[in-house]
């Protein structure tokens, strides 16, 4: 078959699931949201999946996978427990309005590499929740374990008694049956780089998309270091930073700026000195069409490989490199997202310094995503949330954790983060439950409330035209 008969199978078995539970009431969803989740939340098959992740792709760890499928899946069914998803949602008794939901039918998810398992686990339950069906594109280099998420939820859905079809993944992916997937659906989730969010948005399906990240913190003068430090090491070296939401960089003021390193150091991180260039050459390299990108081999490995590839010495109990970024950051590779343990470390002297750097930063790249602040000051914060062209401000929080929303914070969880029409996406919201439902509106009639044009035009009506 060709690929577009090939899908054509795939969403037909999945309109049918997804029209067996269109009359689901919210307690029957809820229950096989439930269920799904567990099946990739209890701890013997989330070791497997860690494992087969870690084994088929060469990314991230095990551990950090295992604690990764912990928080997002208990985050996500935290977040939807107790909410209205179908039927009768909303009722606003003074405008006279009904808001009743309807699923928006069958979902194409397009899944990342670099988080092949946890990605389907928390979409699956957050797209079903609006009684929709989901068809999972895997990248090619995660299918097997991509696969096995798929697997494990579609157990639990047998368990409760819901069609097996409603969690679908395409076993032999390309880009050919994905981009076939994606015209044929109702909507598209892209969870990915650049190019899959691109291609998501050119399909004629509505999308939701996410842009690429540069998350970048200022360590404020008045914060609290020893905090600072631990947290920012924690977020970079968890998973060997496969999150979008890992640092990139920070801007430490130049009060603090020993003592933070100090403790970076004491934390187990290296300072890549005079052998800044070797590691460059090694993380960036030049590609077939002559520029030089990212090197796939160090993406989401761990400190020891990244500095054993470019011939660097380091103690055995290094988990995060630190360079040091140059004030021309525009043309400094480091100033770009990583998606490794090595972060970047500015200085500044004054606030409007070190918010003029993380400005460029997020300007020259990830426009939308997201940054932070450690400090207790509130006008650092008002600056940022005011001025910042970002979808996220995370105070006093480790990104990786924060962003896609944590027990620590009121972020809603999820894996898939908007970045706003800063980012190219229609959305700067994290993408829950709320965006794969219809919601339809019943609006009674009234006694006309008309406002006088007094209330709206005030001073105008005293001007005396010419």
């Amino acid at each position: 078959m060709n690929p577009k008969e090939i899908i054509f199978e795939y969403v037909h078995r999945a309109k049918i699931a997804q029209q067996t539970i269109e009359n689901y009431t919210q307690e029957e969803i809820d229950r096989v949201c439930v269920a799904i989740g567990w099946e990739v939340y209890v701890d013997d098959q989330i070791k497997l999946l860690a494992e087969k992740a870690v084994e088929e792709t060469g990314m991230g760890n095990v551990a950090d996978k295992i604690t990764k499928h912990k928080n997002k899946v208990l985050g996500v069914l935290a977040d939807i427990k107790g909410s209205k998803s179908v039927g009768l949602i909303e009722t606003d008794d003074i405008k006279k309005i009904k808001k009743y939901a309807k699923p928006v039918g069958v979902v194409g998810a397009l899944t990342p590499v670099t988080n092949p398992t946890a990605t389907p686990a928390s979409n699956a339950i957050t797209i079903l929740k609006g009684r929709n069906a989901v068809i999972f594109a895997p990248h090619p280099k995660a299918k097997l374990s991509s696969k096995m998420a798929v697997d494990f939820m579609r157990q639990g859905l047998k368990k409760v008694g819901a069609p097996l079809d409603l969690i679908q993944i395409i076993e032999e992916p390309s880009l050919e049956i994905t981009g076939e997937l994606m015209k044929q659906v109702n909507v598209v989730l892209a969870t990915g780089g650049g190019p899959m969010v691109k291609a998501a948005y050119s399909s004629g399906t509505p999308a939701y998309g996410v842009g690429p990240g540069n998350s970048v913190q200022i360590i404020a003068e008045d914060a609290d270091v020893k905090d600072a430090a631990k947290k920012v090491f924690s977020s970079k070296s968890f998973d060997y930073a496969t999150s979008c939401s890992s640092e990139n960089s920070v801007i430490v003021h130049a009060s603090i700026y020993d003592q933070f390193i100090n403790e970076m150091v004491g934390l187990g991180s290296y300072f890549v000195k005079a052998e800044r260039n070797e590691l460059e050459h090694h993380m960036w390299i030049l590609n077939a069409k002559g520029y030089r990108s990212i090197n796939p081999e160090i993406i989401a490995q761990s400190a020891q490989k990244i500095a054993s590839g470019a011939s660097i010495q380091i103690p055995d109990t290094i988990k995060v490199l630190m360079v040091e970024g140059r004030e021309d950051l525009e043309h400094d590779l480091f100033s770009q997202e990583k998606l490794s343990p090595v972060l970047t470390v500015f200085k500044y002297s004054q606030f409007e310094e070190g918010y003029s750097i993380l400005k460029r930063l997020t300007d020259h790249y990830g426009t939308g995503h997201s940054c932070g602040i450690h400090t207790f000051t509130p006008k650092y914060v008002e600056a940022l949330g005011s001025n910042m062209k970002t979808s996220r401000v995370m105070v006093n929080q480790p990104q990786a954790a924060g962003n896609g929303g944590a027990f620590f914070n009121g972020m809603p969880s999820t894996v898939s983060l908007g970045c706003g029409s800063w980012g190219g996406n229609i959305t700067s919201e994290n993408i829950t439950y709320k965006h794969f439902i219809n919601v339809t509106w019943v609006s009674e009639y009234f006694t006309p409330k008309r406002p006088t044009d007094q209330e709206i035009f005030g001073s105008y009506l005293g001007e005396v035209k010419p």
